[in-house]
């Protein structure tokens, strides 16, 4: 297994701050370290980017995901003296628009060190769309925030190692798989990661391939 990173240090944390606000989150959902949704109507969208410190990059995170989220938090490492606590830093996620975070993870504690403000750039509808149909889509949290050293748990890769299963018990059509995986036909036509094999017409059997993949993802 990899080791634990200090941004993946920092989700458990921040998931129970967003989870304490009525929010489903979830980690690592299309490239954002934090996803939560609160079901009102409209779906609350926020987005928090995990970083073990205050830096530029962490900022043109935050400002890629504003057009998209309702909110964006940015989530860093607390410390004493650090650029966390500088009031200029403070200022700059107020003039953004961004909240900002200060995690704790050993004593599980968050401080909220800037609120969100209400700034609203131009929307990325389809962007948002996708996010939330990816976020309802995945079953569970499979991956934690802030993981960059392992394939992602998509709800893509759920459904073909649903399909992968059910095809170790022998060749089968995909429609014989919809019950456990609605999208079986294109999963099984696109076999994106080669675990499939048409064996015949409309008729698909599971490769070595896999094979390896149920052993790793099990």
């Amino acid at each position: 297994m990899p080791s634990r990173s200090s941004e993946t240090s920092l989700y458990p944390s921040v998931k129970a701050f967003l989870e304490s606000q009525g929010f489903v989150v979830k980690g690592e959902v299309r490239g954002c370290d934090v996803v939560a949704v609160r079901n009102d109507e409209p779906p609350v969208l926020v987005i928090c980017e995990l970083k073990s410190a205050f830096s530029l990059e962490l900022i043109l995170q935050g400002i890629d995901r504003m057009r998209t989220a309702d909110d964006v938090w940015l989530a860093v490492a607390a410390t004493s003296k650090g650029r966390d606590r500088d009031s200029r830093a403070h200022r700059l996620c107020r003039m953004l628009g961004f909240g900002l975070l200060a995690v704790n993870p050993a004593r599980s504690r968050v401080d909220i060190l800037v609120e969100p403000e209400p700034y609203r750039p131009r929307a990325n509808q389809p962007e948002r769309r996708r996010l939330l149909k990816e976020h309802a889509k995945r079953r569970g949290d499979p991956t934690e925030g802030g993981s960059t050293r392992q394939p992602i748990m998509t709800a893509y890769r759920q459904q073909a190692l649903d399909c992968a299963a059910a095809l170790r018990e022998g060749p089968s059509k995909p429609r014989d798989l919809r019950p456990v995986a609605p999208d079986a036909a294109s999963i099984l036509q696109r076999n994106v990661y080669g675990w499939f094999e048409r064996v015949e017409r409309g008729i698909y059997r599971l490769t070595d391939a896999g094979e390896a993949a149920l052993r790793r993802w099990t």
